[in-house]
């Protein structure tokens, strides 16, 4: 009996040891016991004698190496609380890209006389008649079929043809005659910003309108928008139709612009 006691003392004497050896190394290290291997000593302890799981809290999960397991909903509460709140930042506005520039594309035709000083209007008769003293310019792309200050047939002697190669009325013959000096000659190209004669105060003024198609005299007086010369009666068809396209430009309105025309008003010219 007495060895049986000794026996047994010393196996329980053992862990005992070796647990009280363990705790006072920890002490000495200052590390301290590791809860996960008092959990193993634990379970090996209650493996030997039958024992349940020690200290385990409420509605834990699973072991796992000897150890028991936070459920799933408790471990990420838990980790929740250890994760930095995500900052909100607020997005820069978005900025529409500004629409490249549009080229601005001038009128086709432009007022032949914007630059002429004391521009007066006068009749419309054949073509319409203004006074005044300065440049004036072709009122679209044209070409110059002619350029002459020596035409017996218009008093002053200024005669001037130019045929319009752009527009709503390309291929018209527009003239410009009487108290002008050319500055251009014939086969010239020119613009809206082509100076092509200097108008001056000759006594008669000067008269602008629609030419014949050769370019030889004013449109009025073929045959077919009248017959109607220098004689009249005032206002033509045709002048008046020529009267219109400029005051549409911002020219001033010629006298008698609002009486019924003479003549007729051939296919191809604008409509009054």
């Amino acid at each position: 009996m007495r060895h049986r006691r000794a026996w047994v003392a010393a196996a329980l004497a053992v862990p005992v040891l070796a647990v009280s050896g363990w705790l006072a190394a920890s002490q000495l290290t200052g590390t301290g016991p590791s809860p996960a291997g008092l959990q193993v000593f634990r379970a090996q302890q209650a493996g030997r004698h039958g024992a349940t799981r020690i200290n385990e809290p409420a509605g834990a999960g699973p072991r796992v190496g000897g150890i028991a397991q936070l459920p799933a909903s408790t471990r990420q509460s838990r980790e929740g609380l250890h994760t930095a709140a995500p900052r909100h930042t607020s997005a820069a506005p978005h900025r529409q890209a500004p629409a490249p520039p549009q080229a601005v594309r001038l009128p086709v035709y432009q007022n032949p006389f914007r630059g002429v000083s004391g521009l007066l209007a006068e009749r419309v008769d054949m073509g319409a008649d203004f006074g005044g003293t300065g440049p004036v310019c072709a009122i679209g792309d044209a070409v110059i079929t002619n350029a002459t200050a020596s035409n017996g047939g218009w008093p002053g002697g200024g005669w001037i043809t130019y045929r319009l190669t752009d527009g709503p009325d390309a291929g018209l013959m527009i003239y410009v005659a009487e108290d002008v000096t050319p500055t251009v000659q014939a086969g010239q190209q020119v613009s809206s910003g082509t100076v092509i004669a200097n108008m001056y105060n000759g006594g008669d003024g000067i008269e602008t309108g629609w030419a014949m198609p050769d370019g030889t005299s004013a449109e009025s007086q073929l045959a077919v928008a009248g017959g109607i010369s220098g004689g009249g009666p005032f206002p033509t068809m045709i002048g008046l139709s020529f009267d219109h396209l400029l005051t549409s430009l911002g020219v001033p309105a010629g006298s008698g612009s609002t009486q019924p025309g003479s003549g007729q008003l051939p296919a191809g010219y604008p409509a009054i």
